[in-house]
């Protein structure tokens, strides 16, 4: 096999996504969901789909358990053609969430089996380190999502003096959990929803030295900071929103896409909101096939 343009590292999952008319009061009372149904699930998962779909070659290195939902994560992955570089989880349990979803792209995800820990690498598997440095030099594009199982990917693209991608979700700025990714991502994105002084983090980190930051606000659009200034792009209008889950992680997707065709930030922050606009329209991660 061909390397892969774009080597992704961190989640997939297998979630139960449970449509409600509004999220549930924290408080004892019955409701009735408007729709159910599982599918795979993780951040890493969902970009690598929609990357896929925008018809790059990726590689994704995860975390999958040996059961059921581990195997049903592997056939829809594989199916689309990912290219799956897989640690057993040790337990043998894939992760696995359930997600509550109102119309309004409000959730609460609840984790039914969070990751277990992997024992500490083998410094001696000199095989694995090899393979994860060619998959690293190959690649146009290191995109390293937030999970400890991910760390060595990181370490890996910083050492090599790689490009890394990364993906904060919802960093408030403080979590210490997050500084690794932080100190590491070279192309940095994040989203408003616990930082209302996004701007002063954009400018912080562009003096820190990251190139290209992108901070995301749902329905409000999309903020990027590069050498050239701010630069706001609104979000496209939907008529039918049938999912919000993995929107972000699609934005993600067609920004990239279109970075790696020879895009300017204008241009790929619009391919971004076009290609979320396309997975809000979709039940799944990534829009159905072409």
């Amino acid at each position: 096999m061909e390397p892969a343009e774009i080597l992704v590292a961190g989640p997939a999952s297998w979630n139960q996504l449970v449509h409600l008319d509004r999220l549930p009061d924290p408080r004892p009372h019955t409701t009735f969901a408007r729709g159910h149904h599982a599918t795979v699930g993780g951040t890493s998962a969902g970009k690598a789909l929609n990357l896929r779909w925008l018809g790059r070659t990726v590689q994704l290195r995860t975390v999958l358990g040996t059961d059921a939902e581990g195997a049903r994560v592997r056939r829809r992955l594989e199916s689309a053609g990912v290219d799956l570089v897989v640690t057993d989880a040790p337990d043998g349990r894939t992760e696995r969430h359930l997600n509550l979803l109102d119309p309004d792209g409000g959730r609460v995800s609840i984790y039914l089996q969070a990751p277990d820990a992997l024992p500490e690498q083998d410094h001696g598997a000199e095989a694995e380190t090899a393979a994860l440095g060619r998959a690293v030099d190959a690649a146009r594009a290191v995109v390293v999502d937030l999970a400890v199982t991910a760390r060595p990917v990181l370490e890996a693209a910083t050492a090599r003096g790689a490009d890394v991608w990364v993906d904060l979700h919802d960093y408030d700025g403080a979590s210490a959990f997050h500084q690794p990714w932080v100190d590491a991502g070279t192309h940095m994105f994040l989203s408003s929803d616990r930082m209302p002084g996004y701007r002063d983090f954009l400018r912080s980190r562009h003096d820190a030295g990251a190139r290209l930051l992108v901070c995301t606000h749902g329905a409000g659009g999309a903020t990027a900071l590069t050498d050239e200034g701010f630069v706001d792009v609104p979000a496209v209008r939907v008529d039918e929103v049938v999912d919000t889950n993995g929107a972000g992680d699609g934005f993600f997707a067609g920004f990239l896409d279109a970075h790696l065709g020879g895009a300017g930030v204008d241009a790929a922050m619009r391919a971004g909101a076009e290609h979320a606009a396309r997975v809000v329209r979709s039940p799944e991660l990534a829009p159905a096939a072409r």
